[in-house]
């Protein structure tokens, strides 16, 4: 898939303000400071699409994005955030909950992790929220070019290794690098694949 545009189009914090065009949907979500607005610069192809911060959680809202007039990548709020208040955490949650709950457009979401750590129990956690809500889902490996293809391999079996404890097989994953374009083809191809096969009712 080439991306030939990528708009911004409403951010808020209410489920009910979503865009209501049946158009498939995919939501991007991961810890803070996992890499999300740069991988999502990096697949639309725009510098500054979604803004990247030195600050983790700076994503606080649900941003929509309209790609190529026929999709839209969701920029969701990283759980886990560092410097953001209980009370916060609590309604940032609540609306991610609902979001998830509540989108009939949501085609599939995708979870970033950090290849370059252990596999984390927050991580692990979410994943096993989305499987027992029945939300489809990809993991999307970030950070690849700081590890070496053994280190990478090895952390992914590490993932593989606890997931299989409790799934019957191993969502699909992708390994990427928004600083080299590693797995850029791979993910669009993907919802490429994704976008053929549905239909919205």
């Amino acid at each position: 898939m080439d991306i030939k545009s990528a708009e911004f189009v409403i951010s808020n914090s209410d489920v009910a303000k979503c865009p209501k065009a049946l158009l498939p949907e995919y939501a991007f979500i991961g810890r803070s400071n996992v890499g999300k607005s740069s991988l999502i610069n990096m697949l639309t192809n725009k510098k500054s699409l979604a803004k990247t911060s030195g600050r983790p959680g700076k994503t606080q809202l649900i941003n929509h994005f309209l790609i190529n007039k026929n999709w839209h990548l969701v920029d969701l709020p990283g759980y886990g955030y560092a410097r953001v208040s209980k009370s916060s955490k609590k309604t940032f949650q609540k609306f991610i909950t609902q979001y998830f709950g509540l989108r009939e457009q949501l085609v599939s979401a995708f979870v970033l992790v950090d290849i370059r750590h252990e596999p984390q129990t927050i991580d692990l956690e979410f994943m096993q929220w989305l499987g027992e809500n029945g939300v489809p889902f990809s993991i999307i490996f970030t950070k690849a070019d700081k590890l070496k293809p053994q280190a990478i391999e090895n952390h992914v079996v590490a993932y593989k290794t606890i997931l299989l404890e409790t799934w019957e097989d191993m969502p699909n994953y992708f390994i990427t690098s928004a600083t080299n374009d590693i797995g850029k083809d791979a993910v669009l191809n993907y919802i490429d694949s994704l976008n053929g096969n549905m239909k919205l009712h």
